[in-house]
């Protein structure tokens, strides 16, 4: 099956294998070697099947002491989480009603003060010093106002506790309160004035405006205070100058002559009370007004989700936006639940994760429909310490298992330590690795001599494997043509290489010389044609017989063979650059690259076989490596190798040629290097 003609081996393809179209084709069946014995389902290592005995034994006495542990702790988990919950919701509403509780007791003795019945600028001084002083004792009053019958107005303001009225007012820096007063005038205009006091209540500076478009008399606090008995409360609503969210109380100061004082407590304040008397990490306090509008939120950021959905449903409208809030929409669905309210946490889930909440009813809106308070919080939050404590119990209990695996293992390896160690050296002279060590001995007279015998092995592998292209063996095992009954046509990349004048070389140095120089040679080329993905198929004299996409797949393999010519170039300089400085001579080397269908496979007889290409895709490749001579080039490449690289590398046409043994020309290129990107 193969020819020599100018001293060099031509593969030629049988008769029986040429079939065209490049489909695979079976050639020279051979005998399938015998397939390896499959292993029991249930086989497995000493050391596991006598851990697993020792294992199960265990885990039947600790598991039942184990769940009941868990199971008490558990109970005393949500019992505890029952308890921090319910005393949360109370101080909670304590907090809340403290805080409405300034706004009562603010309008309260706002109505008593006989200063401010008086038209908005008599008495002022008075006025401002009640008013400002009410502020200064509660942070959580954002105004407090007088409004008259004909239209005027006195309104106090914390601008340094709302910030907002600072941007909305352009206050002077410094200005801790401001005032506003309207005065009417007889025609219905009026004058509004502002005045910016520091926290001494100096004056800082005034603004004035004949413009006023601000009348008391038409909202609906006045209206109401008028209307009612004692103190009225407002429903949560947006302010309009600072876009705050606040509940206005008001009540007469003087029902015969329409006086009525008023006071804004701001939400964001209730909002920052949940906040910080929030009992855990991931606790959220929510409250809904009597129409089941969200109107405050523990946390900041979905606080101005809320004031968003409040500012667009000005006329009343239920905002039911639930912003980033995972928990909101499970909440609001508690809302519409009678059983939610009763005595004690109620459970519910967000998506996978558990929760608990208490809802508390309270009176937000005075004499109206009350309001809710909702405490939310992952059930982790509560039972989390619970766990731990749980989580220690298991672990002693897990210590006395894992005493047992323990000994199960120590008792098992003195037994399977040596198996185990000859199996992983068996794997490892399955893959051709060889380490050398020295084999285990065991207190069992059969390991020891198995471990002979395996050493005896590994003895006679190591030495075969010295002759046959190693990393070829591996890929062969790894890509399962191990036992392949012959072999298939496909298309493969061949490279060819051969030393220029090495018989001359050969002359002129010892046989112990040639030796050295060839093996530096060759495993400097061995590892940049495994680098490229390329095998080396056998090494003739001095050249080299290199293939890709076989025996494993390679979509780019022309490129790969390209680029891996191009490399051996490189390396082959290197190295001559290293011989001369040692005093060598230089090894010239030529390439021969070609692409195109072969037979590929493992061919031979049933005791002897090699993995080869064979067909006129070789015999091209190695054609064009001796055609370097004639040209003067170093990498010859066919037109199909141009054709299939031309865009990644660069080609110099070298016209037509015809290889010795063939009846045709051939186009010749000259592989010059890869295309800048």
């Amino acid at each position: 099956m193969s020819s020599v003609t100018d001293g060099r081996p031509a593969l030629i393809v049988p008769a029986g294998a040429r079939n065209g179209g490049g489909r695979s084709v079976a050639v020279g069946i051979h005998a399938r070697p015998a397939a390896a014995p499959r292993a029991p389902l249930l086989s497995g290592p000493l050391r596991v099947h006598l851990s697993i005995v020792i294992v199960l034994l265990l885990i039947g006495v600790s598991v039942p002491l184990m769940w009941l542990a868990y199971d008490r702790g558990r109970e005393a988990a949500l019992a505890d989480a029952d308890q921090r919950m319910d005393l949360l919701s109370l101080q909670t509403i304590d907090r809340y009603r403290s805080l409405f509780g300034d706004g009562y007791q603010t309008v309260a003795m706002a109505s008593a003060v006989r200063s401010l019945r008086t038209p908005p600028l008599v008495d002022l001084d008075a006025k401002i010093d009640f008013l400002t002083r009410a502020l200064e004792g509660s942070a959580y009053l954002d105004g407090v106002y007088v409004a008259h019958p004909d239209g005027g107005f006195v309104h106090a303001v914390n601008v340094a506790g709302n910030p907002r009225w600072a941007s909305a007012l352009a206050a002077p820096r410094g200005t801790v309160y401001a005032l506003r007063t309207i005065v009417r005038r007889g025609g219905g205009g009026g004058v509004s004035t502002w005045r910016f006091l520091d926290g001494q209540r100096r004056l800082l500076g005034q603004t004035s405006n004949d413009e006023v478009q601000f009348d008391p008399r038409p909202r609906p606090w006045y209206r109401s205070a008028l209307k009612g008995a004692g103190t009225i409360t407002v429903r949560p609503y947006v302010m309009a100058t600072t876009r705050s969210l606040g509940v206005t109380l008001a009540r007469p100061a003087d029902e015969a002559t329409g006086v009525v004082v008023g006071v804004d407590v701001l939400l964001e304040t209730i909002s920052h009370v949940l906040a910080e008397g929030a009992i855990s990490a991931h606790a959220t306090g929510y409250v809904f007004d009597d129409r089941r509008r969200l109107i405050v939120h523990s946390d900041p950021k979905e606080m101005a989700s809320v004031l968003e959905n409040l500012g667009t449903n000005a006329r009343g409208a239920a905002a039911t936006a639930d912003g980033g809030d995972p928990a909101l929409p499970a909440v609001r669905d508690l809302l519409d639940s009678a059983s939610s309210y009763r005595d004690g946490i109620v459970s519910f889930s967000v998506g996978a994760t558990p929760y608990v909440a208490r809802l508390s009813r309270i009176d937000i809106v005075n004499r109206q429909e009350p309001g809710t308070i909702v405490i939310a919080a992952p059930l982790e939050d509560f039972v989390g310490e619970s766990t731990r404590l749980l989580q220690n119990t298991l672990w002693i209990s897990s210590l006395f298992l894992l005493a047992g695996l323990l000994a199960a293992l120590l008792v098992a390896r003195l037994v399977s330590n040596a198996l185990f160690s000859l199996s992983d050296e068996a794997r490892h002279i399955g893959k051709l690795e060889f380490g050398g060590g020295p084999r285990p001995m065991s207190l069992i007279s059969e390991v020891n001599v198995l471990s002979g015998a395996l050493s005896s092995a590994q003895t006679a592998i190591g030495t075969f494997a010295l002759y046959v292209p190693r990393e070829l063996v591996r890929r062969i095992v790894t890509s399962g043509l191990g036992g392949a009954e012959g072999a298939v046509r496909q298309d493969v990349t061949i490279l060819f290489t051969d030393i220029r004048d090495f018989t001359t070389i050969s002359e002129q140095r010892t046989p112990e010389e040639v030796v050295e120089l060839l093996s530096g040679y060759f495993e400097m080329m061995n590892g940049i044609v495994e680098a490229h993905g390329g095998v080396i198929i056998q090494y003739l004299g001095d050249s080299i017989y290199a293939m890709w996409n076989a025996p494993t797949p390679d979509a780019d393999h022309v490129e790969h063979g390209c680029r891996c010519a191009l490399a051996l170039a490189l390396g082959v300089a290197r190295f001559n650059a290293g011989n001369e400085a040692a005093g060598l001579p230089p090894l010239v080397t030529r390439f021969g690259l070609h692409t195109g269908p072969a037979v590929v496979g493992s061919v031979g007889a049933t005791a002897r076989r090699q993995y080869t290409a064979m067909g006129d895709t070789v015999n091209v490749a190695s054609r064009l490596e001796g055609m370097n001579k004639e040209f003067g080039t170093t990498i010859l490449a066919s037109a199909a190798i141009r054709d299939l690289a031309a865009a990644d590398f660069d080609f110099r046409a070298l016209g037509q040629a015809q290889p010795k043994g063939r009846t045709g020309a051939i186009d010749i290129f000259e592989l010059v290097g890869e295309r800048a990107s």
